[in-house]
């Protein structure tokens, strides 16, 4: 294998919602690939897929497509297609061990493997090959019983596939905090809060130039499964689920009992809602719509699965969410097929449904801080990154604790990976780099 170039490296953010991917070269500023799509040059590739199922004369293709491509496809599609979310929230997870997309079985870095090959694919020849490659994973991986070194096999596996180096991993919020601390003019203490769709990752560094260079001490770092994606579980919870049968009742045996939570939890998740779309979930549907006492509204759930209209539901949630971050009330609106969803939300509202989420990542922050024996006073800045800190309440979590003045924010989206990108142009990475765990006996 060639061995990667010095002077040239690529930074890649794989996101729970967003991949960016940046170049860094050698005395020359970094900068965003970008993907033309509907005349628009766009710097981040949505992390989705969809699959487009055509049978011709019984010979069955299926055209695979990502990012604003796959978006296009599915919504403009007459086909049958399988469109798939979020999915980097299963990358630690044992459970998701693979999926069948109609006759072809995936394992996990099979999908992944597909979505970096057809992003590399859709950026034409921006990627110079050689390059080192600096990659970003979180501090901590979403899921109940996440499996870091499952995680780390999986990302090593679908990078070869796609045919790229093997990375160097550096934790997502240590790219920020690189990124921001080109703009420093003194030494400093940096807390950088990064808030994406499955997990919001702190990292604590101290940065030093000396003769010109950017030193840093990692500090400490913590991270939690909750962040974006949660906070929308949270909208669907309240307003979407109900109107789709959560809460409602069934007899059976001459008992009147609640339809079952599970339908709606998963539902309510974005990486696990492609998988409610199975034959086996459709029969258990169909009998229960039969004994519901509202079966319009299991008839509602299963219209919204079998369309594949998850997309339409996280659009609806995600306009709802960027209103309620300037504007104290926002109508939350879902109209597909004869379904129509309306509903005022307030920012009250939002705020409590998401309180027990704020005080579990306030928790980890003082966690993080206990542990290395910090406190406030000891942090110069505050970075904030992600599109999740555009949440007000999740910005007043820090600015009670560390002062409004000490906040700061910018490139949402693409600090990480210009960070990483030029991490990948020092001559030692190794203070940045996060080993891989040993292999499980």
């Amino acid at each position: 294998m060639t061995r990667p170039s010095p002077d040239i490296s690529i930074g890649i953010d794989f996101g729970t919602t967003n991949t960016v991917m940046a170049v860094a070269e050698r005395g020359k500023p970094v900068r965003s690939i970008t993907w033309p799509h509907s005349g628009e040059i766009e710097d981040v590739y949505r992390s989705v897929l969809c699959f487009e199922r055509h049978d011709i004369d019984r010979v069955l293709t299926v055209a695979t497509t990502g990012g604003p491509y796959a978006i296009e496809r599915y919504l403009g599609s007459v086909s049958e297609t399988r469109f798939i979310q979020s999915f980097k929230s299963h990358i630690a997870s044992a459970v998701f061990r693979d999926t069948r997309i109609f006759s072809t079985r995936f394992l996990f870095e099979d999908l992944l493997a597909t979505f970096f090959g057809l992003v590399l694919e859709d950026s034409g020849d921006q990627v110079p090959r050689g390059a080192a490659i600096v990659a970003g994973r979180p501090v901590a991986f979403a899921g109940g019983n996440p499996d870091e070194g499952l995680a780390h096999r999986r990302y090593d596996a679908a990078y070869a596939k796609a045919g790229l180096v093997r990375p160097t991993y550096v934790y997502e919020p240590v790219g920020a905090a690189y990124y921001y601390a080109q703009r420093l003019e003194k030494d400093a203490t940096i807390l950088v809060g990064d808030f994406g769709g499955g997990t919001s990752d702190f990292s604590i560094l101290r940065f030093e130039r000396c003769n010109g260079a950017l030193r840093a001490v990692p500090l400490g770092h913590a991270g939690i499964g909750i962040a974006g994606d949660s906070f929308d579980y949270r909208i669907i919870n309240a307003v979407v689920s109900p109107r789709l049968g959560k809460g409602s009742q069934y007899r059976s045996m001459g008992q009147v009992m609640e339809v079952p939570a599970h339908y709606y939890a998963n539902f309510a998740r974005w990486h696990q809602l492609a998988l409610l779309k199975s034959a086996e979930n459709r029969r258990e549907l169909d009998k229960l719509m039969k004994i519901a006492l509202k079966p319009e509204l299991i008839a509602r759930l299963i219209e919204v699965i079998e369309n594949d209209w998850g997309f339409a539901v996280y659009r609806a949630v995600s306009a709802a969410k960027m209103a309620l971050s300037s504007q104290p009330k926002t109508l939350f609106s879902f109209r597909m097929g004869d379904i129509v969803i309306e509903q005022d939300i307030t920012t009250a509202q939002f705020e409590g449904w998401i309180a027990d989420d704020l005080a579990r990542i306030d928790a980890t922050v003082d966690d993080l801080f206990r542990r290395e024996g910090l406190t406030p006073a000891a942090i110069d800045r505050v970075f904030l990154t992600g599109g999740t800190s555009y949440i007000p309440a999740v910005r007043r979590l820090f600015a009670h604790r560390f002062g409004a003045e000490k906040l700061d924010s910018g490139g949402q989206f693409e600090s990480i990976a210009h960070g990483l990108a030029l991490i990948g142009l020092e001559q030692d990475r190794s203070a940045w780099e996060v080993a891989a765990p040993p292999p499980a006996r």
